[in-house]
């Protein structure tokens, strides 16, 4: 790719608006379509093709990640970001206009197809204008985002459902995309395109989308849809391991690889990678299940429950802008993952020892505790990931690093939701004995909504609540240990200096020495900041 611009500081800012409504986009749309789904099957039908809405959707935005990443080294961001802007624009106004179930779910896949170049993207641009001396400062203002999709996305969401249709869940993505198309349209105009005809890595894309979904499929559907040991599931692994292995072989091959294996043989990357896993695994794996606790054992309400996760939001974004500040004013990040590391390991142990007596100010402290590692995580593991990747594969670091923080979090929904709801299940039907089995034992279980369980006797709703707690508690020992590993991550990173703007520090050249291994020297030719 051609040597990169230096953009003024008023382009920076004027760029992260157009960054921002499209991070905004990539997190909130999930949000606003949870509260309409029980809409979504009344009108159009299709109840067991309900979850493969979200599935679909994950499935199609983790394997179009890395994708997204390496065609943006190869073909310009500029045209892959604005490309994956209107994919999804594309799949959000089909999914509106959907007749029955099983189209949403395709333009629901179409959507996260492009969705999965919306974080990327956003992540690869901030890569090509801001050098990594400064970046961590603009990436914690991304994370003001979080608290704004997590609370008024199912708070938008209950409103449109309620006095709209379910149908603006999703075009309400349109007029915000419109608008990150135009301001990006102009401002990345600076940013290099292709410099002539390129060799997409085709079969490892196949191969890659491949293996994912046959890893995705697994942890969807093992234990739940199919036995562990079924015929089904058994031969999704074996795809998967066979799948993996002929990308693996593929991608040390080819000469544009759509996931450079060479980077990942850098220690920082590694390790970068190996906590981005453990922090989507550990903390989204975990936060999904909070709203069962508050609602089931403390009585919230479904959009009550959206609020309630505040203190968290405000913690980690706190922490993110400090942390990005700290890390731009002094170069040094090392400490920061460490404590982040610490913070989200303690915040998952304490809310394994909740209660039914826990009452929402602990809860809240709890979450503070956890936002705090989130936001000293979030944003720096991938701010080392980026420093340790040559320019040139920059796209390609990016989207691989993305893609095991996501593979990490649908691996942690899966994994820790499982032992929540067996867990859950054995503790309502054994701890309440015969109020369990008037109440309908696991069945029930399955079944139970918060409405429902409020019309039951109060004997039941303690049964259930305890029963709650229980799975709870499991699921974020669980979590807590994953996160412990996290630490040791942590710990064996090195501190290299940030690259600095070309040509004005020293430590640029150094950086380029120590990151990659067998690589030119030549410190990237970074953007700069008139600020």
């Amino acid at each position: 790719m051609a040597q990169l611009p230096r953009f003024t500081h008023r382009e920076i800012m004027v760029t992260m608006s157009g960054l921002v409504v499209a991070m905004l986009l990539a997190m909130l749309d999930n949000m606003i379509v949870a509260p309409a789904l029980p809409t979504i099957v009344g009108d159009l039908g299709g109840l067991n093709h309900l979850a493969w809405v979200t599935t679909g959707y994950i499935l199609a935005s983790t394997a179009a990640t890395p994708i997204w990443g390496k065609l943006g080294d190869l073909l310009g961001r500029r045209i892959t970001f604005l490309s994956s802007i209107a994919l999804f624009l594309i799949g959000s106004a089909l999914c509106g206009m959907s007749q029955n179930m099983g189209e949403l779910v395709g333009f629901r896949a179409l959507q996260g197809l492009g969705a999965g170049g919306l974080m990327v993207g956003v992540m690869a641009v901030l890569a090509d204008i801001i050098p990594p001396r400064d970046r961590s400062k603009y990436q914690g203002m991304m994370m003001a985002v979080m608290p704004v999709a997590m609370i008024g996305g199912p708070l938008a969401g209950g409103f449109i459902t309620d006095h709209l249709t379910w149908r603006w869940a999703f075009y309400v993505n349109l007029p915000l995309g419109i608008v990150a198309l135009m301001v990006c349209w102009f401002v990345l105009a600076k940013l290099p395109r292709s410099s002539g005809r390129v060799d997409v890595d085709w079969a490892g894309a196949v191969l890659l989308t491949t293996w994912i979904t046959t890893l995705v499929l697994i942890t969807s559907w093992g234990g739940t849809e199919y036995a562990w040991n079924s015929p089904v599931i058994v031969g999704l692994v074996l795809a998967t391991v066979v799948g993996f292995s002929a990308f693996v072989l593929v991608e040390r091959r080819v000469a544009e690889p759509i996931m450079p294996l060479s980077v990942f043989t850098n220690r920082n990357f590694s390790l970068s990678g190996a906590l981005s896993f453990v922090v989507g695994f550990a903390l989204f794996g975990g936060v999904t299940l909070l709203p069962q606790f508050q609602q089931y054992v403390q009585g919230s309400s479904a959009t009550s429950s959206g609020l309630l996760l505040m203190p968290m939001m405000i913690a980690a974004m706190t922490f993110s802008l400090g942390g990005g500040a700290l890390i731009s004013r002094t170069g040094r990040y090392r400490a920061i993952p460490i404590a982040g590391s610490v913070l989200m390991s303690t915040g998952l142990l304490l809310f394994a020892t909740m209660g039914p007596d826990t009452s929402r100010i602990l809860t809240s402290l709890y979450m503070v505790v956890l936002g705090a590692g989130m936001g000293c995580l979030m944003q720096t593991t991938m701010l080392i990931a980026q420093n340790s990747a040559p320019p040139r594969d920059m796209g390609a670091a990016t989207g691989a690093a993305t893609f095991l923080r996501n593979m990490g979090g649908s691996l942690g929904v899966s994994v820790l939701g499982a032992l929540y709801t067996h867990t859950l299940a054995d503790s309502f039907t054994s701890g309440a004995g015969a109020v369990a089995h008037t109440a309908g034992s696991a069945g029930t279980v399955a079944q139970m909504t918060p409405e429902v369980l409020r019309a039951l006797p109060e004997a039941v709703r303690h049964s259930f609540a305890q029963a709650v707690s229980d799975g709870i508690d499991t699921a974020f020992a669980w979590g807590a240990g994953t996160a412990v590993i996290g630490i040791v991550f942590a710990l064996f990173i090195r501190h290299v200096p940030l690259r600095g703007y070309a040509g004005e520090s020293s430590t640029a050249s150094k950086s380029a020495d120590a990151l990659a291994p067998g690589q030119p020297s030549t410190p990237s030719a970074a953007p700069r900041s008139a600020g």
